[in-house]
C-alpha cells in the first residue's frame, strides 16, 4: 500500500508512503479516499493528521502516468481524482497536514483539503501545473483561491512558482512553521489536543465554517442556526455547561 492508517491518542496519522517523492499515482489517490471514508466512519478516530514523512509531503502527481492517459482517459479520470481530494476535505474531525519538503501540485492540494497545516521551515509549495500545460486539477483553483485569495491564487497558479515555508507562512498558505525534525510532533499535538474535545461540537463548527465558505451569508446562517440549536441535545453540551457553572472555563472533560 502507498497510504497507511496509524491510530493513537484518538488521532489517525495517514501517511503517505511512496519513495521517493510520493507522487500522488492512480492508486494512491484511491488508497486515500478509502483512508478518508475509513476515519470518518471511525469514532475512535476524533482528528487527523495527514503526513508524507520526513523528507516531503508530496510533489504531485505521477506525471508519467498521466502523461500516457488522452483526453477521453482523462474526462472519466479526472471526476475520481477530485473526489479522492473531496473526500479528504469533507472528513468532519479536525485535519492537520504535517508538511516536509516539497507540497508541489497535487502535493499543496492535498494540503489544502486539512484544515491547519504546519510546515517545516525548509518546506517548498506551489502549483506548477502551468508549466506543463495545464492546470490544478485537484481543486486547487479552488480551494487556493477560497484560502488565500484570488490575486494571490493567480500568482501562484499563473505562474507555476514554488514559495518557500516564511512566504507561504505570509501568504496564509500555511499556518505554522517549525523545524522540519519537528513537523510530525507538532501537527500530532494539535490535533492530539483537538481529539479531547467536543467532537460533535467540533463537527458542526467545521461543517459550519465549510458551507458558509460555499454559499450566501444567509444559507450560512441557517447552518450555524441549525446545528446550535442540535448541540443543546448532546451530552456534551450538558457536560461543558454544567462544568463551568460547576468548576469554571475551560475544565470540561469531554468522552
Amino acid at each position: 500500500m502507498t497510504v497507511h492508517l496509524e491510530v493513537a491518542e484518538g488521532v489517525g496519522t495517514i501517511r503517505l508512503d511512496r519513495p521517493p517523492m510520493n507522487a500522488l499515482d492512480i492508486a494512491t489517490q484511491d488508497r486515500l479516499k478509502e483512508l478518508a471514508e475509513e476515519v470518518t466512519r471511525r469514532t475512535d478516530v476524533r482528528a487527523v493528521v495527514i503526513h508524507g514523512g520526513e523528507k516531503v509531503f508530496a510533489a504531485g502527481a505521477d506525471i508519467k502516468e498521466m502523461q500516457a492517459m488522452d483526453h477521453a482517459a482523462m474526462i472519466v479520470r479526472s471526476r475520481a481524482l477530485q473526489d479522492s481530494f473531496s473526500a479528504v476535505a469533507r472528513i468532519p474531525k479536525p485535519v492537520v497536514a504535517a508538511v516536509t519538503g516539497y507540497a508541489l501540485g497535487g502535493g499543496c492540494e492535498l494540503a489544502l483539503c486539512a484544515d491547519f497545516r504546519i510546515a517545516a521551515d525548509d518546506a517548498k509549495l506551489g502549483q506548477p501545473e502551468i508549466l506543463l500545460g495545464l492546470i490544478p486539477g485537484a481543486g486547487g483553483t479552488q480551494r487556493l483561491s477560497r484560502l488565500i485569495g484570488p490575486s494571490k491564487a493567480k500568482d501562484l497558479i499563473f505562474t507555476g512558482r514554488m514559495v518557500k515555508a516564511d512566504e507561504a507562512l505570509s501568504l496564509g498558505l500555511v499556518d505554522r512553521i517549525v523545524p522540519a525534525a519537528e513537523v510530525y510532533t507538532a501537527a500530532h499535538t494539535w490535533a492530539a489536543k483537538l481529539a479531547q474535545g467536543p467532537a460533535i461540537a467540533l463537527r458542526a463548527a467545521k461543517e459550519s465554517i465549510d458551507t458558509g465558505l460555499e454559499t450566501d451569508l444567509e444559507t450560512g446562517l441557517a447552518v450555524e442556526r441549525n446545528w446550535f440549536a442540535g448541540l443543546f441535545a448532546t451530552e456534551d453540551r450538558e457536560r461543558g455547561m454544567r462544568s463551568f457553572v460547576e468548576e469554571g472555563p475551560g475544565k470540561a472533560k469531554f468522552l
